[in-house]
């Protein structure tokens, strides 16, 4: 009786020594310990070269989706309102994603002149910045009309029926003095809000599609909209598209003082995509 006893014993003495081996506690610690010791994901911050690349890609495709959706909305009766602003936003929370911790996924001289104002990007930087984006955003509606032909006129940013020039700009600057203020208050690298901003970003875009899409189009970008406007031939409200979002983001940033703390490090990070 003793020895079978023994023997019932020794199979559950083993897994109890086995389960005080690895038990959760030990195990994070080891995890931990893997994570210190781990090399930095980016030890130092992107080349500027770097940095207007993905201001060129990041630009092409947030004004090649839009675009191409447009067109399609106007002319195949497959997109509906929900789709074509939709598409927007989540092109946008997928470039800031991809983009953001390279140069900080501005891919919009609107949001680069914010940065530029809040003291968070220098002025070089700046002109490189708003170059790279405007490249970006031709070769974007350069594709657009090998595909399309003259229809890119339809994808271009436009007042909306009834609507005079003068509403369209006043909704292109309040649609984007929300957005920047969106893009100023998640901004920072060095907390969990950093990167997630990509989906406040993203819903605004698309909230504003809604809100104020059949008003102006909701561009909110100056390079998505002249680019496609220039290359159809129809920049007659270019001037619309120009001064209302960047008059709105620097409302924004004039506004920031009495929303937000004075900029941190890691706003300055998040701006220059360190």
């Amino acid at each position: 009786m003793l020895a079978f006893r023994a023997a019932r014993a020794t199979p559950w003495t083993s897994h109890s020594f086995a389960r005080a081996s690895f038990n959760p506690a030990e195990r994070g610690n080891l995890y931990m310990m893997k994570r210190k010791d781990a090399p930095a994901r980016r030890a130092t911050a992107p080349p500027l070269r770097r940095k207007l690349f993905a201001e060129f890609v990041g630009t092409l495709f947030g004004t090649l989706v839009p675009t191409a959706v447009d067109i399609a909305y106007y002319t195949t009766g497959h997109v509906d309102d929900v789709a074509r602003w939709l598409a927007r936003g989540f092109i946008v929370t997928a470039l800031i994603y991809a983009l953001s911790e390279i140069s900080g996924a501005h891919i919009d001289p609107a949001v680069s002149l914010g940065f530029l104002a809040r003291g968070l990007l220098p002025l070089r930087q700046f002109g490189l910045y708003v170059l790279a984006q405007f490249a970006g955003a031709f070769a974007a509606s350069w594709l657009m009309r090998l595909e399309f032909g003259g229809a890119l006129v339809l994808g271009a940013s436009h007042p909306g029926s009834g609507v005079s020039a003068i509403q369209a700009l006043l909704a292109e600057v309040v649609m984007t003095f929300l957005l920047m203020t969106v893009i100023l208050a998640t901004a920072d690298a060095e907390f969990a809000v950093g990167k997630q901003a990509a989906v406040a970003v993203g819903l605004t875009v698309a909230a504003c599609g809604f809100a104020g899409g059949s008003i102006s189009g909701a561009s909110m970008n100056p390079a998505r909209s002249v680019a496609p406007q220039v290359l159809a031939g129809a920049f007659g409200t270019s001037w619309i598209y120009l001064i209302g979002p960047s008059l709105g983001a620097l409302l924004a940033v004039a506004a920031a003082p009495l929303l937000l703390p004075a900029p941190g490090r890691g706003e300055r990070k998040a701006a220059e995509g360190e």
